[in-house]
């Protein structure tokens, strides 16, 4: 039997080297999520507004498993909160209106009739529930076309996140999203929120 064999026939080596490819499949799995930044404001919306709401956001997709999760801090509106969800796609990167692309009329447990809070959950790409149904409807007729479509909006800078409240039902508060979480204008936002929270 050759010294490859011999190795094989010990159990703790087996169970090493199963574990040590168990461990790589986990982080090329971990490596495909893409995470994405939004900083929300009045200044944002189109039109703008001069809500001194603000918010921030992180958008961390994964395409191996279809998921989305969504996390979401937002303080200091004017109105009551009435909605909240990803719009998709505009015409030209970082500007521009377009329809609503997940659920209506808020992501499914976020905070309703507040003018600050927390959101923290994750959608699955691959389910119906996820998604506007005239989204689904306006590409292809298919989820698995709204999730490619919707996918590559954000990607192309063509897709916000937006809180909608009473006194500005268009939107109070929104930010397109970015893999870039470094702008000025964004740093200055994670700073003022940070502090609304001291």
């Amino acid at each position: 039997m050759n010294s490859f064999a011999n190795a094989l026939s010990r159990p703790r080596l087996v169970l090493a080297i199963l574990t040590a490819i168990s461990i790589g499949a986990t982080s090329a799995a971990q490596a495909a999520v893409i995470n994405y930044y939004v900083n929300l404001s009045g200044p944002n919306e189109a039109p703008t507004n001069s809500s001194p709401g603000v918010g921030i956001a992180t958008v961390d997709i994964d395409p191996v498993t279809h998921m989305m999760h969504i996390h979401l801090v937002f303080s200091g509106l004017i109105g009551l909160t009435t909605a909240s969800h990803i719009h998709a796609a505009t015409a030209v990167a970082f500007t521009g209106t377009a329809g609503v692309a997940t659920t209506t009329p808020y992501f499914a447990g976020f905070p309703i009739g507040v003018t600050a809070g927390t959101y923290d959950n994750t959608l699955d790409m691959t389910l119906a529930t996820s998604y506007n149904p005239s989204y689904v409807t306006a590409h292809g007729g298919t989820v698995a076309q709204a999730e490619t479509d919707l996918l590559a909006a954000i990607a192309a800078g063509k897709a916000y996140l937006n809180v909608h409240t009473q006194a500005f039902p268009g939107g109070e508060i929104r930010g397109f999203l970015s893999t870039d979480p470094s702008t000025p204008v964004e740093t200055m936002t994670w700073g003022r929120l940070r502090n609304l929270y001291r």
